[in-house]
């Protein structure tokens, strides 16, 4: 299963820090200088209210001018030094979240690159993008920003409280009071936080991928005048988007007040028993002043942390779906050549079931079908439509990996052959063909070792001499001609040729064409079937057509349909096949 809204990974906080930890492997380096100059900010922060109590009981008190410029003068220096040290961690933490977001980016590409076909079919790409734009942007921000207020808070928090102890317990007691209530409240909704990001995320996700497919279903959507259908759908994912964002929001806010609340109250009880202490003699002036100013250290950052305490949920929250990608690996690996056929053909499907993972029934496309594709012969799939020929061709191609039974390519089975020995040895024209951006040269060498280093002159005489130059000269400007940003402007026409072009280039074993020739007028059809017949005589060719006259002069016709792929005799009974599998569907 590939489909990354169905993958639920029961893990806590501790177990997200902790499958985090090794992309920072790099990086330890410039966390450390940071940490140290967040550590120096956050000592000398807490040295400001001591200094400053200090100041008013022993000199202000007594008018001593030259002690009091004395110690402005050391607090100068200490507020200098927290600058600069604020500086250096900012510098330091927003490289490593800046680098992070490059490396975070680029393992989700590779990532994307081992995954076979069905992840692709199981997923919408627009919440692939939202996971490799949204979320990896939130966690770069997280290291580059919130990591290093958040450990700042932790540490002036945990250094004022040592201060209003040692200055006089039972007024850091007070002081202090409130927040333990506060610590209580964070444990109690801290997962119900956790649990609303991830929907925010999620639903961000969905919106995404919804606006990306009704783009890109733009055409069709003005064609049949159901603009009200894409305004409609959209309504209905932006509002689900929209309760998920409330609901998140209210729940990361609701902090901030509770917390000023707090503040204010941990200031009041200072005044009120600090009042009282003054009365009896206890505590000076001095002190007091100290410990207003060290109350609002306190709960400022405490204040702080609320916010970014609901910044670090979502980043757990968008690691976790940036995670759920890294941790997929592909089922259609490599595997030690184990099965070998002693059948003298170039494919072989034996005892093939298919089925794809994203249906609920399991319903086999093909079930325990046999068959053979002797070398140089042209063999036609026909079929009913949704009876199993792309999906055959697929296998034949190893786009997937059949449930049950084998499939031998040259005697190996298929699954033991790297992909770069397969690719060379199977062309697959699809039925929608796929453009790159770039020039028509970067198209037609895509993927091709061979002929990528040559020159255009150099290339120009291969395509001559394989008969193809008068296909590309339907494009002006030749080789170079650059193709247009929007790829779709293209007709499916000359996507076809270009695809046609690309495979035929690479002098495959197997040559597969689904409807290569569908969206081509007849005159280019007949020019593309001159270049087939210049295929080395090895060459063997799997032709889907609709078209009867593109697979009369198969030598082998399959009729594939109801799960079943059956040799027809002729052209005759493959035409009579063919109606009953209509009638029957």
């Amino acid at each position: 299963n590939y489909d990354l809204n169905t993958i639920v990974e029961k893990r806590d906080m501790k177990g997200s820090i902790k499958t985090l930890l090794p992309l920072l492997k790099t990086e330890k380096g410039f966390i450390f200088v940071a940490f140290l100059a967040l550590l120096t900010s956050s000592v000398c922060s807490m040295l400001g209210p001591y200094y400053t109590g200090f100041t008013i009981d022993h000199f202000v008190t007594v008018n001593n001018l030259s002690g009091l410029q004395y110690y402005a003068c050391v607090l100068l220096s200490i507020y200098i030094v927290v600058f600069i040290a604020n500086v250096i961690q900012i510098r330091f933490m927003g490289g490593v979240g800046q680098r992070l977001l490059f490396k975070l980016r680029n393992m989700i590409f590779e990532k994307l690159e081992e995954l076979p076909l069905s992840f692709f079919t199981q997923n919408k790409a627009g919440d692939l993008i939202s996971r490799i734009n949204n979320d990896t942007e939130k966690l770069s921000q997280f290291f580059s920003e919130t990591l290093t207020r958040l450990l700042g808070s932790i540490f002036i928090i945990g250094g004022v409280v040592v201060f209003l102890i040692s200055l006089h317990p039972k007024l850091g007691l007070a002081t202090l009071a409130p927040a333990i209530v506060l610590w209580f409240l964070s444990q109690f909704i801290s997962s119900w936080i956790r649990k609303a990001n991830d929907e925010s995320l999620k639903s961000a996700g969905l919106l995404s991928a919804e606006v990306q497919e009704s783009i890109q279903n733009f055409k069709v959507i003005v064609s049949f005048n159901r603009r009200d259908y894409f305004r409609n759908r959209f309504e209905e994912i932006n509002k689900s988007n929209y309760i998920s964002n409330m609901k998140a929001g209210i729940l990361n806010g609701v902090y901030t007040p509770v917390y000023d609340f707090a503040a204010n109250l941990g200031q009041y009880a200072v005044l009120v028993y600090g009042i009282y202490l003054i009365a009896s003699g206890s505590v000076t002036i001095g002190i007091i002043v100290s410990f207003l100013a060290y109350a609002e250290k306190f709960y400022n950052p405490l204040r702080q942390m609320a916010q970014l305490w609901a910044t670090f949920q979502i980043s757990l929250s968008a690691w976790s779906r940036i995670s759920n990608i890294l941790s997929l690996s592909s089922d259609m690996k490599v595997i030690e050549e184990c099965m070998t056929s002693e059948k003298k053909v170039l494919l072989e499907f034996k005892n093939v079931s298919f089925h794809y993972d994203s249906e609920e029934e399991k319903k086999d496309i093909l079930h325990e079908v046999s068959f053979e594709l002797e070398e140089g012969k042209t063999y036609a799939l026909v079929g009913p439509t949704g009876g199993g020929k792309t999906t055959t061709a697929s296998l034949m191609a190893r786009l997937f990996d059949p449930s049950t039974g084998t499939i031998f390519l040259k005697g190996k089975d298929i699954r033991s052959i790297d992909a770069k020995e397969r690719t060379s040895s199977i062309g697959f024209i699809l039925q929608d063909p796929i453009i790159f951006g770039g020039t028509l040269r970067d198209n037609i060498v895509y993927g091709n070792e061979e002929y990528e280093s040559l020159s255009a002159a150099e290339l120009h005489s291969v395509l001559v001499e394989k008969g193809l130059e008068s296909l590309l000269s339907r494009f002006e400007g030749g080789l170079d001609t650059p193709l247009p940003k929007n790829i779709d402007s293209m007709s499916l026409g000359q996507k076809q040729i270009l695809a046609f072009v690309r495979a035929v280039l690479r002098n495959p074993d197997l040559l597969i064409l689904d409807e290569a020739t569908a969206n081509i007028d007849t005159v280019t059809e007949q020019e593309l079937e001159k270049i087939l017949e210049k295929l080395p005589q090895k060459t063997t060719k799997v032709i889907i057509a609709h078209r009867l006259n593109t697979i009369q002069n198969a030598d082998v016709i399959y009729f594939v349909n109801g799960s079943a792929v059956t040799k027809a005799g002729s052209m005759e009974d493959a035409v009579n096949m063919l109606l009953k599998g209509k009638k029957k569907s």
